[in-house]
């Protein structure tokens, strides 16, 4: 029992950490393709540490298909910041399991319950809000990243499963490694300047995703499914939070709304549909 507290505990600091990278990723003065870059190199390097002589990368289709989707989670996720506000980059990102509801009948032939479709309207219904707010160009573009951002986590979740057998912390760390070679071609023409940018990608990279990554792995084996998906709704609503006190950013009022509607779509069909986490079907 004093254990699953532990675990409990640990998850919330986990979905606290995993929201931190909203404020973050906007006080680093560097493009997107550079943030994303510099952060997957801190974060693979702190991966590969913690979990070295536990990792498999040999090829298989699901892993390679998981890592290409975590690379594009990554770098989308880091653009849409940039580009909107945080609140909608989190927020259109916790669509994920939308896609994996729509998509795994066919990827996996897993049928999609008809409850489910409720879920889909609603999630997507809640989606079209955002797009209702008055948007710069930037800010559209930012926004449909962030649809991308939810696209890529759907498809890195179906690859795990399609893998069963696979660890995810390999393909995550294969993700950062694909990063690191997009941006390749950013990271050295655009090295942080400053003190304060550097600590901020040393911060995202170790702990934001390295260290971060390490606390869900020991803390999802000790928990039910049900409450490691509850605690980890803390991101979306912590990450704009954070962002509006610490940078100013204020989300919209129907992004608001619209992220009301995803964040109780996901939950209810997590209690009442197969108790898996916020990306499972």
């Amino acid at each position: 029992m004093r254990e699953n507290a532990r675990a409990a505990w640990g998850m919330a600091a986990t979905a606290v950490l995993w929201s931190t990278g909203g404020l973050a990723i906007k006080l680093v003065p560097l493009t997107p393709m550079a943030v994303a870059g510099w952060r997957s190199l801190l974060s693979a390097a702190t991966l590969l540490l913690v979990f070295r002589g536990r990792l498999d990368f040999r090829p298989t289709r699901a892993r390679c298909g998981a890592a290409v989707a975590y690379a594009a989670l990554l770098v989308t996720n880091v653009a849409a910041t940039k580009l909107t506000t945080a609140a909608n980059a989190i927020l259109l990102a916790y669509t994920a399991p939308v896609y994996v509801a729509l998509f795994a009948p066919m990827v996996l032939g897993e049928k999609t319950k008809r409850a489910d479709w409720l879920f889909v309207v609603a999630s997507l219904g809640g989606m079209a809000l955002f797009f209702l707010d008055r948007l710069s160009a930037q800010g559209l573009w930012g926004n449909l990243l962030a649809v991308g951002t939810g696209l890529s986590y759907a498809a890195f979740t179906l690859c795990m499963r399609a893998g069963r057998e696979d660890s995810p912390v390999s393909a995550v760390i294969a993700g950062h490694g694909l990063t690191v070679l997009a941006a390749l071609p950013f990271l050295f023409s655009a090295a942080p300047q400053t003190l304060g940018a550097a600590l901020g990608l040393a911060y995202l990279g170790v702990i934001q995703q390295g260290l971060s990554l390490s606390l869900y792995v020991w803390c999802i084996t000790r928990l039910p499914a049900l409450s490691a998906m509850l605690l980890m709704t803390l991101e979306p609503i912590v990450n704009p939070l954070l962002v509006a006190v610490g940078y100013g950013e204020w989300p919209g009022f129907w992004s608001v709304l619209g992220g009301a509607v995803v964040v109780a779509a996901v939950t209810l069909r997590g209690i009442f549909g197969r108790g898996g986490s916020g990306t499972d079907a």
